[in-house]
């Protein structure tokens, strides 16, 4: 063999080892990951909503509840969501302090904006604080089977249902004389207490108008059982019925009067004889 095809060999072997070399680090390199940063856009800045401070209830309140400072608080409020009854920071310019002392109306949840008809300023009458303007509380007298089996509570509305024996038969009369009345208070309790109803008892105060405070205390007087019906909370909100005047004014009908006397309804004409 002659020098030139031994250098020939050498050179082919010296290539294919190189080559080998190479194809064995690329089998064996990673993939390089290629990362592309996108830049985001900047986010437009969030439009400024106007506030007002409102005074709200910093805790549950119950019906009843003496406002003390730790009851109030300040929240911020957007200015066109703010009713004219909410009572601002700028409204009061000696903070809350007029306001303490005062009684709650109704029952006021934490966070609920606070009004003035919500409050009552008081010198010691209770109950007196908590009746809306014109209004009267009217005691009657109840028992289990004429209170709902006790399961009134202060802030129901009730029907007044009066039962009575016609004096002419052996019949008794039944008629609802007042409708959708509000419960304040039963006995001497004027909210439930841990979500249970009160102890039954015998006297539950009624919210009336003038008018419906004569109309019980007939209705008390000629009848055999006063019963109250409670009604249901979504008919709370249904306006009353016709409340039964007739029984302090008298039935204008054309064939008589009604003429009660010593708690005995009797039917008269126009002259004063029974009517017929």
């Amino acid at each position: 063999m002659n020098l030139a095809r031994i250098l020939v060999l050498l050179v082919a072997l010296v290539a294919g080892g190189a080559a080998a070399y190479l194809a064995i680090n690329l089998l064996n390199r990673e993939p390089e990951v290629v990362q592309v940063v996108t830049q985001a856009p900047a986010a437009a800045p969030a439009p400024t909503i106007p506030t007002d401070d409102v005074l709200v209830a910093g805790r549950d309140i119950p019906i009843g509840t003496t406002i003390a400072e730790a009851d109030l608080a300040w929240q911020p409020w957007p200015r066109t969501a703010i009713a004219a009854s909410y009572i601002r920071r700028s409204q009061l310019t000696d903070g809350t302090a007029g306001l303490i002392g005062t009684i709650a109306r109704s029952t006021l949840f934490a966070g609920e904006p606070i009004t003035d008809a919500k409050l009552a300023r008081t010198d010691g009458a209770f109950l007196a604080a908590l009746l809306p303007t014109g209004m009267r509380a009217v005691a009657v007298s109840i028992s289990v089977d004429t209170g709902a089996g006790g399961f009134i509570l202060p802030n129901d509305r009730v029907d007044v249902i009066m039962t009575r024996r016609d004096p002419n038969s052996d019949r008794f009369i039944t008629e609802t004389i007042l409708q959708n009345i509000r419960v304040l208070a039963i006995d001497q309790a004027v909210e439930e207490q841990n979500g249970m109803p009160v102890v039954i008892g015998r006297t539950a105060t009624l919210e009336l108008s003038a008018e419906q405070s004569e109309i019980i205390t007939v209705a008390q007087q000629m009848s055999d059982r006063l019963a109250l019906a409670l009604r249901s909370l979504a008919d709370a909100q249904e306006k009353p019925g016709d409340d039964a005047t007739h029984l302090i004014r008298g039935d204008t009908q054309a064939d008589g009067i009604t003429v009660i006397r010593n708690g005995v309804a009797t039917r008269v004409g126009v002259a004063g004889t029974p009517a017929q």
